[in-house]
């Protein structure tokens, strides 16, 4: 007895037989069970379908007959991890026989963690909350294989992947698009083996990128083992790819010299160079696959040979120039674990508490970062001790010299816990130096970081003392000199971003220093030198003219400037002659300084429009424009509701929308006129914010006068908006400058929607926007360099609030049906959802034409991608009544002609160009899918329109064009994809080549006579090389029965041909 049921067997072992016809089968290999009778099963492999067999019999069985297809009810994460680990298994061999072995290991080691969390899931012992960080943990392992292997980019949703006909295709391609993120990097320091150091030591860790020869992270002190544990924030995309390595230098605290118990007493400790150990961090990434996997390397700490190159070991090290450095011992080093994390950091501490828990130093870069966010409030001086040049000083040896560091206030005392040596690590009221044994010009190139108070720092100075560290019995240390430097100069401005030459005094062990005055007259540098005109004869302190003392300096404040021109603003009050002047300058003046005090700026700002409008005005608009044009660059982007707090709760400009206006239509009006027109192109670009200043500015006026002038101020407004509309009724074709400024203009115009809607009804702002976007040229007129920039605005216009007030809309939905705009991206996507013949309808009439004459024009554009999309979803919308509808729709033949080779030309560039990445192979196959489908229902119609006596070459070969390169693409190669992407393709859409080459024959069959023949011989070439790509492989076609394209399609056309040429 024959029974027929489904079911699914997985494969525990490989298996391989010596018979023929019997079925190989390796581990995990899935086997569909078709009938049982009396223990014996029929059934096929999952990879092999078309080859049936009688289990262990393997008897092969030539059937074809259909089956049903198992659709299993596990988790679909599973059952993509299975199918891809199916996949990678395949592969992974591959790599060791083309010698990839370290991709071999990694890969392997993925493919366990995948096992491993694959069999988490199907246990289904997990919370939720588990369940979900499996899953995220799996994508991130299956994104990164199919990445490191070549493989399609697989879109999601929530861990889960996508069906394609399921959602849009614009909602499809955003999907596809990566977005970037930061990274953080946590070191955790495990152990620190050292067997010949019977000394303390201090490991300072730092990230150095050896081609800009410099830090980009302040060192942390990780050492004693209890503070072991650090996370280098907000690492960017431009950070991991530079060439970064970490970095740890090892400084012992004991003896002057390591084995020379007689070099100094025992009670006399000295910070001394030690070793060194690098790590580059493209190891790391290689190694670390997975975005919150914790890894351990061990680092070989080496010895420099010379003290003198002790500033440089990490650079030698890394240039692998091992005659500068000695090898470690085999049982010497560092075991750090190091962990990448990805992901906003608020996001990150909420997600690894465990890691958050414990002690952790966060560790910022040094300087700003990339992105500036409002609330960071920094105040920290970081200080390079670089070099000397000392004097021997009547000894027989050079001198070993120790730099103490002291932070003094203007009153002499010592600023308490104002030096810190690491991120982590307690603060310290002073800070001394490693030694340099034997050495009058050392080289340290240490680095510290002065937290000083923003209340402490103007007054405040630095002093260094220099001492020699005595190697003899009592281990001395004398002073002999000191350098000094004050924070601000007397001008209010902060030490510069640069190295400092500073100037050094003799003095002794007697010296005193309890009044800091003596020396704080004195000049610290050459620049103070030049500017000391009357120094007394009688100094207190001599200075060595030949000793020389360097340090580097570089400020990160939220609150103190560098720049003598920003100060001189905020405090114009005290020369108000020199205000035209320093607002000239304002544009020179770097973004983090004016970020840093911007609502200190902006109340200047207006402060002085308020004192002189006439005066100020202009130069005030102009800087306005400007700081408004930062926020848009993507460093200070997020201040942008830091200036939105400012304008709602501490703008008290309440005359200053007169001048706004006044000035913005000034430089409107004038576009028509001047050729450079950059000025005016920033404050287009500033619109927005200047209307958020229009509008507030006004609602105090009207607060404080009840509502005066009420009129005057609506007519300006309507008199700004006809200086709008003149500026984009210009035929700017023959003006590039002018392009631009029409461009940033309809790139500004939908953010001020909102604004109005504070001062004017909605009908009265509709009215508005309804006579500024109808006064745009035609798309004929207009150029095609602004075709997409017009349909950007006015796609942006849908989004707003505005379109949504119920009613309103109609004021301006013909204009923009008249337009052609991205919108069909946003109605698309709600259209496929639930598609309604009339919308569809409206939207093939209004906008399908428009659309194809646009892609046309910028298909070629790195941008082109969103469009493509709009386009396919409106073509994937369409049913066969609609192409009914459109195609008898065309007044003329000419018309219908010019239609048909617009679609057919934007389909072959669909093929030609790269308008989506390689690795997309879910929306190359769907937009195949759309375009055959496409083809299907528009050939009728070039058969019916233009064949016999009306037939037209031109049509006839941009279709069998199409065909040809439609059938060779290479997505739709089958035979060059893994068997089980071949199936998954077959089994979603078939072979697409087959559709479209009956699709050919069909109409090759539909000339008919031999006299069209005779005018299409040019086609010949083109058709022959179709069939022959088809015909080579027809084991291929095997499930579309090719015999019948075989038998008929060649022998047809050869005979055709061979007739031709007859005759």
């Amino acid at each position: 007895m024959i029974i027929s049921f489904a079911c699914v067997f997985t494969v525990i072992c490989n298996f391989r037989s010596s018979t023929c016809q019997a079925l190989v089968l390796e581990i995990g290999e899935t086997v569909q069970i078709l009938e049982k009778s009396e223990g014996w099963y029929r059934g096929f492999s999952t990879k092999k379908p078309s080859i049936k067999v009688i289990i262990a019999i393997f008897a092969n069985c030539c059937a074809n007959t259909l089956c049903e297809t198992v659709v299993p009810l596990e988790d679909p994460i599973i059952t993509e991890t299975t199918s891809t680990l199916q996949e990678w298994g395949v592969l992974w061999k591959q790599l060791y026989v083309k010698h990839k072995v370290d991709l071999f290991h990694k890969l392997r080691h993925v493919m366990n963690e995948l096992i491993d969390l694959r069999r988490q899931l199907i246990q289904g012992h997990l919370a939720q909350d588990q369940t979900r960080e499996i899953k995220r943990h799996i994508t991130v392992r299956l994104d990164w294989g199919n990445e490191h292997l070549g493989l399609d980019l697989v879109p999601r949703k929530d861990f889960e992947t996508v069906d394609p006909d399921q959602i849009s295709v614009s909602e499809l391609y955003k999907m596809s698009c990566r977005v970037p993120v930061s990274h953080h990097l946590f070191i955790n320091l495990k152990s620190f083996t050292y067997n010949s150091i019977s000394e303390d030591a201090d490991v300072y860790f730092s990230l150095y990128d050896s081609r800009e020869a410099k830090q980009i992270r302040y060192v942390p002190n990780l050492l004693p083992i209890t503070s072991n544990r650090c996370m280098y924030v907000d690492l960017s995309s431009k950070d991991l790819k530079r060439d970064l390595y970490i970095v740890a230098h090892v400084i012992r605290t004991g003896r002057m010299l390591l084995n020379d118990s007689k070099k100094g007493p025992p009670h006399v400790q000295y910070r001394r160079p030690y070793g060194c150990a690098v790590l580059a961090m493209s190891d790391v990434f290689h190694t670390i696959t997975d975005l919150k996997e914790e890894k351990d390397f061990v680092l070989k700490v080496y010895t420099c040979n010379n003290e003198n190159e002790w500033y440089q070991v990490h650079e030698n090290i890394i240039r692998k120039s091992n005659t500068k450095y000695s090898a470690p011992s085999t049982n010497y080093g560092l075991i750090i674990s190091l962990q990448l994390l990805r992901g906003e950091l608020e996001t990150i501490r909420r997600e690894n508490q465990a890691v958050f828990n414990r002690a952790l130093a966060l560790t910022r870069k040094l300087g700003f970062p990339d992105v500036i966010l409002p609330g960071d409030t920094r105040n920290d001086l970081y200080l390079t001790l670089e070099r000397g040049e000392f004097e021997r000083g009547g000894k027989s040896v050079q001198k070993n010299i120790e730099v103490t560091l002291y932070v003094l206030y203007a009153d002499g005392d010592t600023l308490k816990d104002c030096i810190s040596l690491g991120t982590g690590e307690p603060n310290t009221s002073e800070y001394r130096s490693f030694v340099l044994y034997h050495n009058n010009s050392p080289r340290w190139s240490e680095m510290v970081k002065l937290p000083i108070p923003i209340d402490r720092f103007r007054g405040s100075h630095l002093r260094f003392e220099f001492r020699h560290c005595s190697t003899k019995d009592k281990g001395e240390k004398k002073l002999f000199g000191f350098a000094f430097t004050p924070l601000m100069r007397e001008d209010g401005t902060t030490l510069s971003d640069e190295v400092h030459e500073l100037y050094v005094y003799k003095c002794d062990e007697n010296a005193t220093f309890c009044n800091q005055g003596l020396y704080l007259s004195l000049p610290c540098c050459k620049e103070d030198f030049n500017s000391c005109s009357n120094l007394p004869t009688n100094l207190p302190f001599q200075r060595s003219p030949k000793e020389t003392f360097w340090v580097s300096t570089i400020l990160c404040s939220t609150k103190l400037t560098q720049n003598v021109d920003l100060l001189a603003l905020l405090n114009w009050k005290a020369h108000p002659d020199r205000v035209l002047d320093i607002l000239g300058r304002l544009r020179q003046i770097s973004g983090e300084e004016i970020i840093k005090f911007l609502r200190d700026v902006l109340d200047t700002l207006f402060c002085l429009l308020d004192d002189n409008t006439d005066k100020y005005g202009p130069l005030v608009f102009q800087s306005l424009v400007f700081i408004i044009n930062l926020l848009r660059d993507s460093r200070f982007y997020h201040f942008r509701p830091v200036i939105d707090a400012y304008i709602q709760n501490n703008f008290a400009g309440a005359l200053a929308y007169k001048e706004l206006i006044r000035c913005l239509k000034w430089y409107m009006d004038r576009s028509a006129e001047v050729v450079r027109q950059d000025h005016i192109q920033e404050a287009m670009r500033a619109l927005e914010y200047l209307f958020k200043f229009i509008v507030q500015s006004r609602i105090l006026y009207s607060r404080a006068t009840c509502g005066m002038e009420e009129e005057q101020f609506r007519a300006s407004i309507q008199e700004l908006f006809q200086s709008i509309r003149f500026v984009l009724s210009l035929d700017s074709r023959s003006s590039e400058n002018l392009v631009f400024t029409q461009a940033a203009l309809l790139n500004s115009f939908p953010d001020i929607f909102d604004e109005l809607l504070q001062m004017f009804t909605v009908q009265e702002v509709a009215e508005y926007v309804r006579g500024t976007l109808g006064s745009m040229p035609s798309t004929v007129d207009i150029g095609q360099s602004m075709d997409v920039v017009k349909l950007q605005s006015i796609a942006r216009t849908v989004e707003s609030r505005l379109f949504f007030f119920p009613g309103d809309s109609v004021i301006y939905l013909a204009l923009i049906i008249k337009y052609l705009t991205t919108t069909i991206d946003l109605i698309l996507c709600n259209l496929y959802e639930s598609s309604v013949q009339e919308e569809v309808e409206m939207m093939v009439e209004s906008l399908l034409d428009v659309l194809l004459q646009t892609l046309l024009s910028i298909m070629s554009k790195s941008h082109s991608g969103e469009y493509v999309s709009c386009l396919l979803s409106l073509l994937r919308l369409m049913t066969e009544i609609h192409f009914h509808h459109l195609l008898n729709n065309f007044h003329s033949k000419e018309e219908l002609k010019e239609f048909l080779l617009k679609i057919f030309c934007v389909f072959r560039n669909l093929m030609k160009l790269t308008i989506f990445p390689r690795d997309w192979s879910v929306m190359r196959l769907l937009t195949s899918h759309i375009i055959v489908v496409t083809t299907q229902f528009l050939s009728p119609a070039l058969h019916k329109n233009f064949s016999e006596a009306d037939f037209d070459f031109k049509v006839w070969n941009s279709f069998f064009s199409l065909t040809v390169l439609y059938i060779n693409q290479p997505s739709l190669q089958l035979e060059s994809l893994s068997p089980a992407k071949r199936k998954k393709v077959l089994d979603k859409y078939g072979d697409l080549r087959v559709v479209m080459a009956y699709e050919l024959y069909s109409m090759w069959q539909k000339l008919g006579k031999l006299v069209v023949l005779a005018r299409c011989t040019c086609l010949i070439d083109s058709l022959v090389s179709t069939l022959i790509v088809l015909l080579k492989n027809p084991e291929t076609l095997s499930h579309r029965k090719p015999s019948a394209l075989v038998n008929s399609l060649l022998p047809d056309f050869l005979l055709d041909v061979s007739n031709f040429y007859l005759r």
